[in-house]
């Protein structure tokens, strides 16, 4: 398998879970209310697997080592793209979680960002994936020997074990702020 394997293994369950998120925004604009643990269960899953786990990824390891090559002007261009658009995922998830905390503290005219935001967020990664599975992967991954594949295969492997590790510890941080 190559490095891009894991990633666009990763991408199909994206893909799935904001199949689910439009049920949900649906099921909002009909009921005209905001399910809060639905809400909190995308944020994670954006926060946890699509930006640290997945993002992560791309951004800490591969990103990292393209920058050592001598890409061609498109693929270095596509890089700086998806970094921004990595950012502008990132941005929206604020943005709904902000929309959805002030939702609690009784605004309920937030229910229309909040749609607004899962939307953009349902809109944006269908072009993202693409662009990456289509394009980006394949043309990145003739700048690697088959040595530096499986080398980056392995630091893929070796980010994920420490993927739960790194949650947790933030999770006993944060409560720890509250209790210690």
């Amino acid at each position: 398998m190559k490095p891009r394997g894991p990633l666009m293994i990763e991408h199909r369950l994206i893909e799935k879970m904001f199949g689910l998120s439009q049920k949900e925004v649906l099921e909002m604009k009909n009921n005209k209310v905001v399910d809060l643990l639905f809400v909190d269960t995308i944020v994670d899953f954006i926060r946890t697997y699509a930006d640290r786990t997945h993002h992560g990824k791309e951004e800490d390891i591969l990103f990292v080592k393209l920058k050592t090559k001598d890409l061609n002007e498109k693929d270095n261009t596509m890089m700086n793209d998806l970094i921004n658009e990595h950012r502008y995922a990132r941005s929206l998830v604020g943005d709904l979680l902000d929309a959805k905390n002030k939702y609690i503290g009784g605004e309920k005219s937030c229910l229309p960002v909040i749609i607004e935001k899962l939307e953009a967020l349902i809109n944006f990664y269908p072009g993202h994936i693409r662009k990456e599975d289509m394009e980006f992967f394949p043309n990145t991954e003739l700048y690697f020997t088959k040595e530096e594949l499986d080398t980056m295969l392995s630091d893929f492997w070796e980010f994920d074990k420490k993927m739960i590790h790194e949650k947790y510890q933030k999770v006993f941080e944060t409560l720890s702020k509250k209790y210690l």
